[in-house]
């Protein structure tokens, strides 16, 4: 095994739109495993590969549940206090797990899709009566997420303005004050405390409503994990797949030759999401930090007992070793290994709702604008976020 090389300071520097850093193609060539400084919390290693991100992430010997409450390397102020579906090991995980995986079952993921369907329809109508030009962020990315979620977890949609002002400020690394991002996520967990309490008094059938009577009737979670479940359901199932559907279609939009394929072949659509998935880069830092119960050689390195280890998904995803011609769009591709939504017990439990939601929103927006492409305006990017997005997505067709 070779020695612990000198720590390099992590982020790298601040990402700018979708362009995957290319420190990740040296150090996956180089320096698999290596050593980083991070803004707080001090040193961790630091995982590129597509093997090595697999075995952080499934391997018994790294720990999501040493975190908490620790002063663990991180990119964010915030540090992690609340045991849930994030930061819980096996057999407590697959415990959380169990309650919601019901809502997410084939069956519900095609209820779901009805209604995304449905809700993309009356978007993409409103988007066509006032363009071009129109904003696919506004228009589209950030209601359809909303109103799915919405819909699943029974939040009034009312209050879509207040719950994603908290989202957007708890889930930032450096766009805010430390202060202010923590007392963010104090208010979205006060937010559905309250949602809670409202459920007690009058019981409903939608998921917090079904959380709440596994609390109240059988006792098999807590109070705190009854809210805390529902801050990470709501957060998760709106901050990613509104970025996602604006970077898909920039993607896409900025890839003639591929976009004319799916256009030409729409039944391309599944592989065309899962190649998006993968080529595509979501988050603006590593995350996902294990910590190594013993020593665990990892990469050609010794990491040791309390070791940080942080895992780059978009950096394996890269992996010649394990995708031919990595740094290439190929809607075709196939098979697709991607660790878009991790890999073992903590792979994404919402995987399939949101893949359903792309593919409504992707090939739904294709077929109503054959004609769709960039309108002639400077396009912003989101800084200093967690997720990598666009603040608008002006188009024309």
């Amino acid at each position: 095994m070779r020695p612990a090389e000198t720590a390099r300071g992590y982020p790298f520097r601040e990402p700018v739109g979708l362009a995957l850093e290319p420190e990740y193609a040296e150090l996956r060539d180089h320096e698999p495993v290596s050593r980083i400084s991070l803004p707080y919390g001090g040193q961790a290693w630091l995982a590129v590969r597509h093997e090595d991100v697999r075995v952080v992430l499934t391997d018994p010997r790294f720990s999501r549940a040493a975190l908490l409450d620790r002063d663990v390397p991180r990119t964010s102020p915030r540090r992690l206090t609340d045991p849930t579906l994030h930061t819980m090991d096996p057999p407590e995980h697959n415990r959380l797990r169990g309650l919601v995986a019901a809502a997410f079952s084939p069956k519900q993921i095609d209820r779901l899709t009805d209604h995304a369907q449905h809700v993309t329809n009356g978007l993409l109508d409103r988007v066509e009566q006032t363009g071009p030009p129109a904003d696919l962020v506004a228009g589209l990315a950030v209601p359809l997420p909303i109103a799915v979620i919405c819909h699943l977890l029974g939040v009034p949609p009312g209050d879509r303005d207040q719950f994603t002002s908290w989202i957007d400020v708890a889930l930032a690394t450096t766009a805010f004050p430390p202060e202010e991002i923590h007392r963010a996520f104090n208010e979205l967990k006060d937010y559905i405390a309250g949602l809670v309490t409202a459920r007690r008094e009058k019981p409903s059938d939608d998921l917090l409503g079904a959380l709440v009577a596994a609390r109240d009737t059988e006792g098999r979670l807590s109070e705190n994990e009854v809210v805390v479940l529902g801050v990470t359901l709501l957060y998760a199932g709106l901050e990613t797949t509104s970025n996602h559907i604006g970077n898909f279609t920039y993607t896409l939009l900025t890839h003639p030759d591929q976009l004319a394929a799916l256009r030409a072949d729409p039944g391309l659509l599944d592989r065309a999401v899962d190649e998006l998935l993968r080529f595509t880069p979501t988050v603006t830092s590593a995350g996902f930090t294990r910590i190594a119960r013993e020593d665990v050689e990892l990469g050609g390195v010794l990491v040791r007992a309390g070791d940080a280890v942080l895992v780059q998904l978009d950096a394996a995803n890269r992996d010649e070793r394990v995708f031919t011609d990595p740094d290439r769009l190929d809607l075709t591709r196939k098979p697709n290994p991607h660790v878009a939504f991790g890999f073992g017990p903590h792979y994404c439990v919402a995987a399939q709702l949101a893949k359903a939601e792309l593919r409504v929103a992707i090939g739904t927006v294709l077929r109503r604008f054959p004609g769709l492409r960039l309108a002639d305006e400077e396009l912003s990017w989101r800084r200093g976020r967690m997720v990598r997005g666009l603040d608008r997505l002006p188009v024309t067709w």
